[in-house]
C-alpha cells in the first residue's frame, strides 16, 4: 500500500509529464495573442499622439517642384509654421548633386520641415538664377524667405555630406530640434520587460 504522500507525489508527477490538452494550448496561445494586441495597440496610441504632438504634417522626402506656379504655391499654401527649404539647381553644376543627396538625407531626419526642390530654369525666373549662383538654398516660413544662400557650395570642403548641410543650417538657426524617435525607444522599453 502506498501513502497518500506517495500518491501526491505520483499526481503531481503526472500532471507534469503529461502532455497539454488542446484548450490549454489554445488558451495559452489566445493569451500571448492578447498581449501581442495589446502591445500593438499601446504602439498605435503612442504613434497617435507623437504625431498630435508634432505639431502640423509630417513629409520625411525631397518633393521635386516641376513649375514655377507649383513653387509658389507650395511656399503660399503651406502652414505658417512649416519651415521650407528650396533648392534651386541643375543637373551638371558643380555641388548640386551633393546638396540634393544632402537634403533627402535630412529630409528624413527632420520630417516637419519640408524639403524642396525646382530646377532652375523650370522656376520662371531663370534669369535671376544664372548658373554661377547655383547651387541656392532659399528657406521659407509662413509665406515670407527668412534666408537665403547663393553658391552655397561655397560653404563647405570640396566633398559635403548631409552632416554638413545640416551644421550650417543649425549655425543659422533654420532647423527645428531633430525629432526623438519615441517608437523605438516604447520597443526597446517593451522587449525589457520581456
Amino acid at each position: 500500500m502506498s501513502s497518500p504522500q506517495s500518491r501526491n507525489g505520483k499526481d503531481s508527477k503526472e500532471r507534469v509529464s503529461r502532455k497539454m490538452s488542446i484548450q490549454e494550448y489554445e488558451l495559452i496561445h489566445k493569451e500571448k495573442e492578447d498581449e501581442n494586441c495589446l502591445r500593438k495597440y499601446r504602439r498605435q496610441c503612442m504613434q497617435d499622439m507623437h504625431q498630435k504632438l508634432s505639431f502640423g504634417p509630417r513629409y520625411g522626402f525631397v518633393y521635386e517642384l516641376e513649375t514655377g506656379e507649383q513653387f509658389l504655391e507650395t511656399i503660399e499654401k503651406e502652414l505658417k509654421i512649416t519651415t521650407i527649404v528650396v533648392h534651386i539647381y541643375e543637373d551638371g553644376i558643380k555641388g548640386c548633386d551633393a546638396l540634393n543627396s544632402s537634403l533627402t538625407c535630412l529630409a528624413a531626419e527632420y520630417p516637419i520641415v519640408k524639403f524642396c526642390k525646382i530646377k532652375a530654369s523650370n522656376t520662371g525666373a531663370g534669369d535671376r538664377f544664372s548658373l554661377d549662383v547655383l547651387p541656392t538654398l532659399l528657406i521659407y516660413k509662413g509665406g515670407e524667405l527668412i534666408s537665403n544662400f547663393i553658391s552655397v557650395a561655397e560653404q563647405f570642403a570640396e566633398e559635403f555630406f548631409a552632416g554638413d548641410v545640416e551644421s550650417f543650417l543649425n549655425e543659422y538657426g533654420l532647423l527645428p530640434e531633430r525629432e526623438v524617435h519615441a517608437l523605438e525607444h516604447t520597443k526597446i522599453e517593451e522587449e525589457d520587460v520581456e
